[in-house]
């Protein structure tokens, strides 16, 4: 059984759940499903997914359905929201003069295109005017239920002489 601690290796395919398009995958590390979806692209690297479970740098809904798998194992699960890419949060789309996004740079302000804010957050164009701009600020899949085909292929418990297998370690300060 996987355990918070251990690296998980897994094939993952997400699809969105909810019309208008129910069943299209938006995400594979399978470059077979890849090439049947119709997904692939020469520019990517379709590989097994790597990740310590437990360490929140994937979405809650894929480590959680890890911790209750076993190696060799394929799973669907469908997520909400929260589980997933979160809520849409309406205090993320704001409206910018489109003075401050064009600043004569030769930039010029044009829906769906993305752009970086001074804080480095990434959201998309969703709207131009002749004075101000509308970004979206939300994760794109944000609101959305997805469904995810979990495959693991591979369960490493840590290393010996890691944090996680020393015994002193949870007394130590951080």
């Amino acid at each position: 059984m996987v355990e918070p601690g251990h690296l998980a290796v897994v094939h993952l395919t997400g699809r969105l759940v909810d019309a208008p398009d129910a069943g299209e995958v938006f995400e594979t590390t399978d470059v077979d499903v890849a090439l049947d979806e119709g997904v692939y692209h020469d520019h990517r690297h379709f590989r097994p997914f790597e990740f310590v479970v437990g360490e929140g740098t994937v979405i809650d809904g894929i480590d959680g359905t890890v911790l209750d798998m076993s190696s060799g194992e394929t799973r669907t699960v469908v997520l909400e929201p929260e589980a997933a890419y979160g809520k849409r949060d309406p205090e993320l789309v704001v409206t910018i003069p489109r003075s401050e996004l064009e600043d004569g740079d030769d930039v010029t302000a044009e829906p769906d295109s993305l752009v970086r804010s001074e804080t480095g957050d990434v959201g998309w164009i969703v709207d131009v005017e002749d004075e101000t701009v509308t970004v979206d600020f939300n994760h794109e899949l944000a609101g959305e239920r997805v469904e995810f085909e979990i495959r693991l292929l591979e369960v490493r418990a840590p290393e010996p002489g890691t944090e996680d297998d020393d015994p002193a370690a949870s007394d130590r300060a951080v």
